[in-house]
């Protein structure tokens, strides 16, 4: 089963750490990856821009509304994405808990919802 792990943390954490922290980071989410390919169970996964990048659109009486920055404001940031092949949710939990960034945050486990075939 597919499960997403959307990994989350206050950005001024991110932002206050030296450039070495960062790269360190960076290195680590790269090795997870690896192992996490290695056993199987990685399928895809990107690390996302910052919040002040966002852009929000909503649909509202079939009108366009388009407005700068994230949908809502939250203490964490939604920072990227792993999308991972689990064979329930307790082992999807306990690959979450591998992300380095969790140590800063958060990471929310969600399990992917099939969508029904095209008629």
């Amino acid at each position: 089963m597919k499960y997403v792990a959307l990994v989350y943390y206050q950005e001024s954490i991110i932002n206050s750490m030296s450039e070495k922290e960062w790269h360190d980071l960076n290195q680590e989410c790269i090795a997870g990856v690896e192992r996490l390919t290695e056993q199987g169970k990685y399928v895809t996964g990107q690390p996302l821009q910052s919040v002040e990048t966002a852009t929000t659109v909503r649909v509202r009486d079939d009108e366009v509304l388009i407005s700068d920055g994230p949908f809502a404001e939250t203490k964490e940031q939604l920072a990227g994405f792993y999308l991972l092949d689990a064979n329930d949710l307790n082992e999807a939990l306990q690959l979450a808990s591998r992300i380095p960034p969790a140590r800063f945050g958060s990471i929310e486990v969600r399990p992917v919802r099939e969508l029904p075939p095209k008629e």
